[in-house]
């Protein structure tokens, strides 16, 4: 059976839904043709020429990118355009081009799992726990013997949709009582009377978002004129999803140790890793953050860690971060701290699609800086 790149997508959209991305973010198709067969797939962080060469080279009919070839909108892709210049090149090779960049920030597991794991670090939970999805709590009572009608219109409607289970409800048997007045036409009784008759008691969770849906089912499905609901939000909780992620090492280690442990753990750059802090403070409890994590300073230091390991941090920030007594800081090149998703992410094709897809990881440094120098001197103050 032949594996199409609509195949590879949907197993790579089920791991990052893009769903979940930032509402700035640009993620998904780019160009390419979901019905076309794909044979080889290449993972790469950044979508520039050199990986596009690395995509022709191997023969892959799919490059997965985590960043964006066009973050921001544009109005065309002429060919003398360097962007535009790589999707012409993609087209004409046949080449699809897909990005999975915040959805797969906070996925589970997702960029930070895959630096947490490479780092040697036991996952605890997110760093900012992104919030789980608002549900309802719906109770209605229904005469017993319409009970399943009613519930399964309910479920059909999707309540009852709780992780991986479906078709969940609770239900007891009781005893209901109304009065009908003038005016109204009973299903059940008469005008003027008190009635008592069996009835279950159905209670179902729901999607917020299906709430007009289930209503209207329920209301299509009761056998009553005036149909008893209550209808009650659940409050909000976090999941386990979102940016960052703490973690714990097998033993507490001094900063310097851990510095040259997360150095050695991801690929070399001309950056190289640096650390701030006192070079013999203990280290075991970790947050990491694929990607530039300034932004994150503060979550960290009310994470309680030992440190943070992240990109991009800056003098300001990360000066001011350090004088309030927050946690050791651990600064890595922003394509080495996200490289090892790409082999996260090639694992999801390879284990969704039994292996029809070779899944291949770039080994192209895409990492812009490519000259460091320290002072042989010293320097002067």
């Amino acid at each position: 059976m032949t594996t199409t790149l609509g195949d590879v997508l949907g197993a790579l959209e089920a791991a990052y839904p893009p769903a979940t991305a930032e509402s700035w973010d640009a993620v998904g198709l780019v160009c390419g043709d979901r019905a076309e067969p794909v044979t080889r797939a290449l993972f790469c962080v950044d979508p520039v020429e050199s990986t596009v060469d690395e995509a022709l080279e191997v023969g892959a009919q799919l490059l997965v990118a985590h960043h964006p070839l066009m973050l921001r909108g544009v109005t065309g892709v002429p060919a003398d355009d360097p962007k535009g210049a790589l999707v012409h090149r993609l087209i004409r090779a046949g080449v699809a081009l897909y990005t999975a960049h915040t959805n797969a920030d906070a996925a589970n597991p997702g960029v930070s799992d895959a630096l947490a794991h490479a780092l040697g670090l036991t996952v605890t939970g997110p760093l900012t726990a992104a919030p789980a999805r608002p549900l309802d709590a719906l109770t209605t009572y229904v005469p017993v013997d319409r009970a399943e009608r009613v519930l399964d219109a309910l479920h059909a409607a999707g309540a009852g949709a709780v992780g991986d289970y479906r078709d969940a409800a609770w239900t007891v048997e009781g005893t209901g009582r109304f009065r009908p007045l003038t005016g109204a036409d009973p299903a059940v009784g008469a005008v003027g009377r008190l009635e008592r008759l069996p009835e279950t008691r159905l209670d179902v969770v729901l999607d917020r978002r299906r709430r007009a849906d289930v209503v209207r089912a329920l209301r299509a499905a009761h056998p009553y004129e005036e149909v008893a609901f209550t209808l009650t939000e659940v409050a909000e909780l976090p999941s386990d999803t979102g940016i960052g992620r703490v973690g714990e090492l097998p033993a507490a280690e001094p900063l310097g140790a851990f510095a040259r442990r997360v150095a050695d753990a991801l690929p070399a750059t001309a950056w190289g890793v640096r650390a701030a802090g006192d070079p013999d403070r203990p280290i075991r409890r970790v947050a990491v953050c694929g990607g530039a994590g300034d932004s994150y300073l503060s979550a960290a230091a009310r994470a309680g860690v030992d440190a943070y390991v992240t990109s991009d941090l800056r003098h300001h920030p990360a000066g001011e971060h350090l004088a309030a007594g927050g946690p050791a800081l651990v600064d890595v090149a922003h394509w080495a701290g996200e490289w090892p998703w790409c082999g996260q992410a090639a694992g999801v094709v390879r284990t969704a699609l039994g292996g029809t897809v070779e899944a291949l990881v770039s080994t192209r440094r895409t990492d812009p800086w490519t000259v460091g120098a320290t002072s042989r001197t010293g320097g002067s103050l």
